[in-house]
């Protein structure tokens, strides 16, 4: 959050407007570039591993509870978001030139409902419930949330002028997937890192080439890749390190992207909707669930807050989306801001939920 805020602050809305001097002479256009092109191969290593974290075996074998739970908890949510997003579209300066209602629309219902993996992990390893069997429940609806957020952002990156060549990259896809599963089971474990970075450039490349962004030729190239064929502590090593190293990269380039072209309170004030929208339609989907599936007292709010975790993947979701001109850089700083304060939300809300829980589960037990 600190890095996410630190980013925002150097970035032309806050550094530029009070010094636009000093911010035009050390961010120069070469620097931008040299810059975002660090954080994009950052990234694109953050979300492949992320798809490989991704345990859709363990998801279909508890898939009533997984299932309604991630339909819930992303639909309710998507559908206040796109209210939202619906309401933007009577003013001008929140939707981008290239984009049209219903991709705005969706893209900022989809942005409300994202629950980011990798952040959801490292808070829940310092709630000590990674292990448990909550966390391991709360690991299965955020690996269904991830699938679908690239599944929604493929469908809204859509391009069909060029739906020849995306049809042609998804069937090329699929013939490789079979040839590299193959290949990745015969070689050693070693070798196994280098044909990994080789398929993220390749998958990455044809995704792009095709007209869906090169973050979701990252993701699909995670997905079909198994977690077993890597030393476990290696991999959560190379994960910390892309956070640690280059991620800072990422999160600098993100705050040189936002803008302020409606006005801070106008930004503020669709940020203050969104983060609405978001939180209420989270818990509300979740607490739905809970009651549809009978689960104990007190587990829905705290899956419900648990879930509320966007920051990395939401801000990554949105970056694409102001890439493609689907968005303007007003509207990806209502969505930054939104992400922010919803993360930041997140433990000292759960962590009291979690408490009573721990309180409550001896003194059912000793009755």
């Amino acid at each position: 959050m600190v890095q996410i805020v630190a980013g925002v602050l150097l970035g032309p809305g806050v550094l530029g407007h009070a010094f636009p001097g000093a911010y035009q002479a050390v961010f120069t256009a070469d620097v931008i570039l040299a810059l975002n092109g660090v954080a994009w191969w950052a990234v694109m290593l953050f979300v492949m591993l992320a798809g490989v974290e991704l345990d859709l075996r363990d998801a279909w074998r508890q898939r009533r509870d997984t299932g309604t739970t991630t339909a819930l908890a992303l639909g309710v949510p998507l559908v206040l978001g796109a209210l939202v997003g619906f309401g933007m579209l009577r003013f001008d300066g929140w939707i981008g030139p290239r984009g049209t209602p219903s991709q705005f629309v969706a893209g900022i219902g989809m942005a409300c409902a994202v629950t980011a993996l990798p952040i959801l992990v490292l808070l829940m390893e310092k709630l000590a419930i990674l292990r448990t069997p909550l966390g391991q429940r709360i690991l299965r609806y955020a690996s269904l949330d991830d699938l679908a957020i690239w599944g929604v952002l493929a469908v809204v990156l859509m391009d069909w002028v060029r739906i020849g060549r995306q049809a042609t990259f998804l069937v090329a896809f699929a013939l490789a997937c079979v040839a590299f599963r193959r290949l990745m089971r015969a070689i050693p474990e070693r070798d196994r890192w280098y044909a990994m970075l080789v398929w993220l450039a390749v998958c990455a490349f044809g995704a792009d080439w095709s007209g869906l962004h090169f973050m979701v030729g990252a993701f699909l190239a995670g997905v079909v890749m198994d977690r077993d064929w890597f030393d476990h502590d290696a991999l959560d090593r190379l994960r910390q390190h892309v956070l640690l190293l280059l991620m800072p990269v990422f999160f600098l380039s993100t705050g040189l992207r936002t803008g302020w072209e409606m006005g801070g309170a106008g930004v503020v004030l669709a940020a203050a909707a969104l983060l609405v929208a978001s939180v209420a339609g989270k818990l509300a989907g979740v607490r739905l669930a809970g009651r549809l599936l009978g689960w104990p007292a007190g587990d829905a709010a705290l899956v419900g807050w648990l879930l509320q975790t966007k920051a990395l993947i939401m801000i990554i979701f949105a970056n694409v989306l102001l890439d493609k001109d689907i968005i303007t850089s007003a509207t990806f700083t209502a969505l930054l801001l939104m992400a922010v304060a919803s993360t930041v939300l997140t433990m000292p809300m759960a962590a009291p939920l979690l408490a009573r829980r721990r309180e409550a589960q001896p003194a059912a037990s000793a009755r």
